[in-house]
């Protein structure tokens, strides 16, 4: 049976889970295009429902091309999306974590979950004052690392794995490679960066080399997250067989 009214209570949970206070109250959020289903899908998640546009014979139930239309987040509108559970680890797990403080912007904290994801991290935790990970902007910015990655959320610096480095543009030192684990890596906002207790509260502050003042923290992340993996990435590859 194809959903026809825009009324349908299954389309007015989709609604409401735009909202951040509504996937924190049921612990569910959407992930929308075929790409993303398919990440989540070859992650070993699976969808309390999924939708797709009538006619377009794709899995899950039907509904109306307009009205699916209507409840997408995205601009262009999709033609597939699912409702899955959230998942929260206990703790954030080494050993190689990234901690994310302060970072407000959806798109740059689902930035960071595909970096932590390409460089291997164990975890990303959520301290205060950051954006949902299961937002639709994160989740989309993500291109289906959301699914990838164990997600966890921390208060203070104790709860965090391993050497604690933390990133700050006006460090004396330097960041570099060779970093041993387990450490996190702490990543706060581009203007704010992270809070001086949270930075005294680290094992090593350190920055990255750059020419000007600043990069935002997804791009910091980024680099950051190379740096400290490129040893451990480069004697992977002299250990492959030619």
């Amino acid at each position: 049976m194809t959903i026809s009214s825009p009324h349908n209570d299954r389309l007015k949970e989709i609604r409401k889970l735009a909202r951040r206070r509504s996937r924190e109250q049921t612990g569910r959020f959407v992930a929308e295009g075929e790409d993303l289903l398919l990440a989540a899908d070859e992650a070993g998640w699976s969808a309390v429902e999924r939708y797709c546009a009538a006619g377009s014979g794709l899995d899950g139930v039907e509904v109306e091309a307009e009205l699916l239309a209507a409840v997408s987040q995205l601009g262009s509108g999709t033609r597939a999306l699912g409702v899955y559970e959230q998942r929260w680890a206990d703790a954030p797990a080494g050993p190689r974590c990234v901690a994310l403080h302060g970072i407000s912007d959806p798109g740059n904290v689902g930035t960071i979950l595909r970096s932590a994801l390409a460089f291997g991290a164990s975890s990303v935790a959520l301290g205060p004052g950051c954006a949902d990970p299961y937002g639709p902007k994160a989740v989309r910015a993500s291109m289906g690392a959301v699914f990838g990655v164990p997600l966890a959320r921390f208060a203070g610096v104790e709860q965090l794995p391993g050497t604690k480095l933390a990133l700050d543009a006006h460090a004396r030192a330097s960041l570099r490679g060779g970093e041993r684990e387990p450490l996190t890596l702490l990543v706060g906002a581009e203007r704010a960066g992270l809070p001086d207790d949270v930075l005294a509260a680290c094992d090593r502050v350190v920055r990255i080399p750059i020419g000007s003042e600043s990069l935002n923290a997804a791009m910091a992340a980024t680099v950051a997250l190379y740096e400290v993996t490129r040893d451990a990435v480069a004697a992977d590859h002299r250990m492959r067989p030619a």
